[in-house]
């Protein structure tokens, strides 16, 4: 049964994105999605070249939605900054973030438009259901298995909806996140502590595992920091809240620190006081090398990677948590630039960036030009 479109369910999407090729998998969903259109679509081009140095991105997967949509530059601000200029830029009452790396599903538009609905006034946010396929015929890697916790995870702006009202109440995402990460958690916290509720929808998206290469694990460990920040502007009760894993960084601590302590025993002439600590770093290194490598395929090269990376990563999450930790010591409320509200009228509030119609003026066939960390 399809579901009335009023002016209370109108909503816009945007999508940020760095130009990568799954965007046009990600438009070509959204516009072959049966139900009730969208307002606006606003792709947020966040890559940080200079526009001559840009490939244009394409808009004609969106085919009839074309004429609909808008593509602002950044100028690589980041994937919390990027959606705050997009959402600046809408009419509608309801704004619906989607990655660029996901597909909503055949009737996506019209699950949407009925998780809408369905929202009383005190609901701000409905998220939607996350799909990650798995492969089949073998164990899923350290990778595969990472990317798969998005299906469990509350509040992912992978497919997120949010009254238009409250993010500009809240002042929209907060900045000082640089990454894809804890930057939903931190507003829907923010959300929630403003006396608004958030539901789970029923609309289905899929996201599947994008490439990566075997150092992808060492890149994460800079979300170490953002914990840090979450932690200063939340409390330590923000991991229950958000439902989310505490992650082994006190592990990591002590793995690193009985490594550094075997160096420093073993320069001063200690043997046997570093042999011990030595002896600590391997049992804790080798534990956590087992328990990545055993759900896993056990292939070589997925082996020698866990084998590898499980070295390195207890100092980098280390690093990375000190820093933040320093980085973010003075760090107070998010007070981010706020749009203005819209006027009788309903224009929707300025925010940084240029933007044009796709299709029309300078860049007509889709711009002169998300991503985010991992």
């Amino acid at each position: 049964m399809s579901v009335p479109h009023t002016a209370a369910t109108g909503y816009s999407v945007v999508i940020p994105t760095v130009g990568r090729p799954c965007l046009a998998d990600c438009l070509a969903a959204l516009a072959s999605s049966i139900g009730p259109e969208p307002r606006e679509i606003v792709v947020v081009d966040d890559r940080p070249q200079p526009e001559p140095l840009r490939d244009e991105l394409s808009l004609e997967e969106l085919g009839p939605l074309r004429e609909r949509a808008t593509v602002v530059q950044t100028g690589g601000r980041g994937p919390a900054g990027a959606r705050n200029i997009g959402w600046r830029m809408v009419t509608a009452p309801w704004v619906a973030f989607l990655d660029d790396d996901v597909r909503v599903g055949a009737r996506w538009r019209e699950s949407l438009v009925r998780d809408l609905a369905g929202a009383d006034p005190t609901v701000a946010g409905v998220q939607g259901v996350l799909d990650v396929p798995l492969p089949t015929g073998r164990r899923a890697t350290d990778w595969e298995r990472n990317t798969a916790g998005l299906a469990r995870a509350r509040w992912a702006t992978a497919d997120m909806a949010y009254r238009t009202e409250v993010l500009k109440a809240v002042g929209g995402f907060d900045e000082r996140f640089p990454r894809a990460f804890r930057e939903d958690a931190d507003l829907a916290l923010r959300v929630l502590d403003d006396g608004w509720r958030i539901r789970r929808g029923s609309r289905l998206t899929v996201h599947p595992v994008r490439p990566a290469d075997r150092w992808v694990s060492l890149r994460m460990q800079r979300g170490n920091a953002d914990d840090a920040l979450m932690l200063r502007l939340h409390g330590p009760a923000w991991w229950r809240r958000a439902a989310a894993p505490r992650g082994r960084i006190r592990r990591h601590a002590a793995v690193t620190a009985a490594a550094a302590a075997a160096l420093v025993l073993a320069a001063a002439g200690r043997r046997g006081a570093a042999a011990l600590a030595g002896a600590g770093w391997l049992l804790g290194t080798a534990e956590f090398a087992r328990a990545r490598i055993s759900p896993g395929p056990r292939t070589r090269e997925e082996v020698t990677t866990m084998l590898a990376t499980s070295v390195l990563i207890p100092p980098l999450a280390v690093y990375h948590r000190l820093a933040g930790t320093l980085r973010h010591r003075g760090a107070g409320p998010w007070e981010g630039a706020r749009a203005p509200a819209a006027g009788p009228g309903g224009g929707p509030g300025e925010g940084p960036g240029t933007g044009h119609r796709a299709g029309s003026g300078a860049g007509s066939g889709g711009s002169a030009g998300r991503g985010g960390g991992t």
